[in-house]
């Protein structure tokens, strides 16, 4: 009697059983079989899928190098040369690690780009991009907070150099500088500090909001490359006409995109691991020296574009804080973009030319901006980052009038959709 009033599902065996305890069955309908997706999908809609995939590569890959790292300033240089070199296939789980760091930003860009093409962050998404803003910040933190364990040289000025940024607050910056390294400068202590940040802290933190991404995601369904919202005009069957099941439709599209990165991540892998510089720097490949700065001190390609941001602005009486609050705020600026479009219309498609150019000057800037924070400084470096951080500011805070006012196309009743 006690075993029957769990239902029927029990007698299909094992799986039965476990879906009568948790639901795993109506978990997978809801979220992959019976989640309709537009079928106007394209390939910028890849990018998601794959910053899911990448996380799972930095969480696997990461899980062996703690095998055999030792967060400590003496030892943390010599293990990392270990796992290289004696460890069997050391070098590739390094390897794949830390392409693993650039592949991550480089597809979370893409995917911000897609969104801002086609109004992804516009009602009633916009808990969807705060999560997705918050998951980018994580990531900000996860691969500062690992750039330093390799305890190479790069690593080691590269993080005094960020560090030092926060004693620029005034009244609490010494303070907080000061409580983010443990120590008056970076020490031991700052080592073990962050390697418990970038291991246990963020990673947790990082996977919860992935969830409720993916969660928030589901609940208001996808938006698509006309941005109409599908769920507005359903069949008699209950299911949007503009929508096909999730799986296999897009699980198929998703793999054929999985197959092609892969491809691209493991050339890079085998045949050009620190990609010229830009994924691992050649100092970083000796050890942390103290009494030996770098020639030129700069963070990775990711965090350049706010780097060159925070040198062109001048110090004021020997200050950067003016510098940081630009820093800052370029990020900060993001979170507010779902209130900051005016247009009646969300994608790009239906937009007009104000909004298109508007965007090109952005990833214009964006990219000149990167690649200014790379170089060492020079008189025409320093003025491009002072015209393109004017040019990246001014998308935002002037959105609110050019979106407003800007010539839009009538939006179709439902998706526009060609076979392929």
């Amino acid at each position: 009697m006690g075993t029957e009033s769990y239902g029927t599902s029990q007698a299909k065996g094992l799986w039965g059983w476990i879906n009568a305890r948790l639901p795993l069955d109506k978990m997978l309908k809801e979220h992959v079989t019976e989640y309709y997706a537009p079928k106007n999908f394209n390939y910028w809609y890849l990018f998601g899928s794959l910053s899911l995939v990448v996380l799972v590569i930095q969480l696997v890959t990461g899980i062996f190098l703690t095998m055999n790292y030792k967060p400590a300033a003496a030892e943390a240089f010599a293990s990392v040369e270990y796992i290289m070199r004696d460890v069997e296939w050391g070098w590739l789980i390094r390897y794949l690690h830390s392409t693993g760091a650039s592949a991550f930003f480089i597809v979370v860009y893409l995917h911000m780009f897609r969104a801002l093409m086609y109004g992804s962050y516009r009602s009633p998404r916009e808990l969807l991009w705060i999560f997705g803003m918050l998951i980018y910040l994580c990531l900000m933190a996860e691969a500062f907070m690992g750039y330093l364990l390799p305890w190479g040289n790069m690593s080691y000025w590269g993080a005094q150099v960020i560090v030092s940024l926060f004693g620029t607050i005034p009244v609490i910056g010494d303070s907080l500088s000061e409580w983010i390294k443990g120590d008056y400068y970076i020490s031991d202590i700052t080592l073990n500090r962050f390697f418990a940040l970038h291991v246990i802290a963020i990673p947790l933190i990082l996977v919860f909001l992935v969830v409720a991404h993916i969660l928030a995601l589901h609940e208001v369904g996808s938006n698509n490359p006309d941005g109409i919202e599908i769920k507005k005009n359903k069949g008699p069957d209950g299911h949007p006409v503009d929508g096909i099941p999730f799986h296999p439709y897009m699980t198929v599209k998703d793999i054929f995109g999985l197959g092609m990165f892969l491809l691209v991540f493991c050339g890079i892998v085998f045949f050009a691991p620190t990609f010229g510089g830009m994924f691992l720097e050649a100092p970083n490949f000796d050890q942390a020296n103290p009494m030996q700065t770098p020639p030129h001190i700069a963070p990775v390609w990711y965090f350049t574009p706010f780097y060159a941001m925070l040198r062109a602005v001048p110090s004021f009486a020997g200050t950067q804080v003016w510098g940081v609050i630009v820093m800052f705020g370029a990020i900060a600026l993001l979170f507010f973009l779902p209130w900051l479009d005016r247009s009646p219309v969300k994608s790009i498609r239906y937009k007009g030319a104000i909004t298109k150019v508007a965007l090109a000057l952005f990833v214009v800037s964006f990219v000149v901006l990167a690649y200014c924070g790379m170089k060492p400084p020079s008189p025409v470096l320093l003025l491009a980052s002072r015209v393109f951080t004017a040019v990246y500011f001014a998308f935002f805070l002037l959105m609110p009038w050019y979106s407003k006012i800007d010539s839009t196309k009538p939006v179709p009743e439902r998706v526009t959709y060609h076979a392929h």
